[in-house]
């Protein structure tokens, strides 16, 4: 995964998941004055140029219909390309195909704990039925899911996530342009597919590096089924505990993050309601740049019960903002996690707590991880679309890989004929598509 700045982030350190959030929930039960929950309020506000961007605001959604205590809020922003067929389907199924991969009986802390997996799952299916309705367009996707005070966010693409808790500025979403992610470059070639800067008369090479066939500037997005299965879904996951202090979030487009930076963007905004910022957001944007591109912002505020009557913002004295904002780099560490470089050369800001960061592209790694536990979901489905599966039916996740450890292949979890040919076309063991000259068009 390729570098991309955070704010300081205190980690959970090596206490059990579990015991983490049953201790995080007690305390926020006791901080919040016996189980009152953060209120969200949410704007949304776009200039189209194309028609391609597309967004998801549910403030108040249910796991289990007619159960409150299961209830969360969602926010996503799709960013098509090459036509909005992709960014359509996708605001119409990624959600409940997240929602199909988790079990329906867990608790909240299970709930939480699963989610991580689920979204990756989640992802795949999207990208894997869309692929079956032949259109070639494709979306960058950035979903935010809200429960509480736990704050979870997956993304393919290059819009971007960026939070604001107490004038401390967190990036929650990574970048996956090819210009900005020597990895994935490496990763798309292994897989056979051919990256490049487009060639034009003469022989000269101009404009972002870009994946042939089909001219695609991003290694990873839903959809895209012209340019090769090595374009992959698989997101990038963060997710964080708020203090009680609340936050502010931006899910933008990069026709916003082309113009502005996130300072700018939240200094921008300051003071204002969800709505009205994410027009100043777009406003600011469109003036500084010009419309080149659809451009689209929503602002979530997560706020706490004692100041639900007022819009959060951020501090306005500006010494202390300014060491607030500092900004930290996230590298990517041998065993392919990803870490807080110069981590000892600030004050840690006691804003937001760490509980999960993957970026890995493996399906393997991603759907068998020990965050959360196996036993939370159904061993004999498929862990991608989950349809059950009779004995001899699975294939494990493991088989063919030579990285299993104390993993066999005959252990879970498993996937069917479909999705584990999908996960070959990921990996390029499998090609499904023709390559084509790089003096195409491109696609983003």
């Amino acid at each position: 995964m390729s570098a991309s700045r955070s704010g300081r982030i205190r980690r959970a350190g090596s206490v059990a998941l579990g015991d983490f959030l049953r201790r995080e929930a007690s305390a926020e039960r006791a901080a919040l004055g016996g189980g009152e929950r953060p209120s969200v309020a949410a704007g949304q506000a776009c200039r189209a140029k194309k028609g391609e961007d597309f967004a998801l605001l549910k403030p108040a959604c249910e796991r289990r219909p007619g159960a409150p205590s299961t209830s969360f809020s969602a926010f996503a922003l799709f960013d098509g390309h090459n036509g909005s067929a992709a960014a359509v389907y996708a605001e119409e199924h990624l959600l409940a195909n997240v929602l199909g991969c988790v079990p329906a009986d867990l608790s909240r802390d299970d709930w939480l704990a699963a989610l991580p997996r689920a979204l990756v799952a989640g992802f795949v299916k999207t990208d894997k039925d869309f692929q079956t309705k032949a259109h070639s367009s494709g979306t960058t996707v950035t979903l935010a899911i809200i429960d509480g005070s736990v704050v979870t966010v997956a993304s393919v693409g290059d819009s971007r996530c960026v939070l604001d808790a107490a004038g401390s500025i967190y990036y929650l979403s990574a970048d996956h342009r090819f210009d900005a992610n020597e990895e994935e470059v490496g990763r798309v070639t292994e897989c056979g597919g051919e990256v490049g800067r487009l060639n034009v008369v003469g022989g000269a090479e101009i404009g972002p590096l870009r994946c042939w066939p089909g001219g695609l500037c991003l290694s990873r997005s839903i959809g895209d089924q012209d340019v090769g299965e090595f374009i992959i879904p698989v997101p990038y996951v963060k997710q964080i505990k708020l203090s009680n202090a609340g936050g502010r979030l931006i899910i933008s487009s990069d026709g916003v993050w082309d113009a502005l930076t996130a300072e700018m963007a939240f200094r921008c905004a300051r003071g204002l309601p969800p709505e009205a910022a994410a027009e100043q957001i777009v406003k600011e944007a469109v003036e500084s740049k010009g419309l080149r591109d659809d451009t689209t912002c929503i602002v979530i505020d997560i706020i706490p019960p004692e100041k639900q009557k007022c819009t959060i913002e951020s501090p306005k004295t500006p010494g202390k903002g300014l060491v607030l904002l500092k900004n930290f780099f996230l590298r990517k560490t041998a065993s392919g996690s990803l870490s807080l470089a110069d981590k000892d050369n600030y004050p840690e800001p006691d804003f937001v707590e760490e509980v999960f960061e993957d970026g890995c592209p493996s399906l393997s790694r991603r759907l068998n991880s020990e965050y959360p536990v196996r036993d939370m979901f159904k061993l004999f489905a498929c862990a991608i679309c989950q349809i059950d599966l009779e004995s001899g039916q699975g294939i494990s996740i493991h088989e063919g890989s030579s990285k299993t450890g104390k993993l066999r292949p005959w252990d879970g979890p498993f996937l069917c004929h479909s999705c584990q040919e999908k996960k070959e076309a990921m990996e390029g063991k499998r090609h499904s598509r023709d390559s084509s000259s790089r003096n195409s068009g491109s696609s983003e």
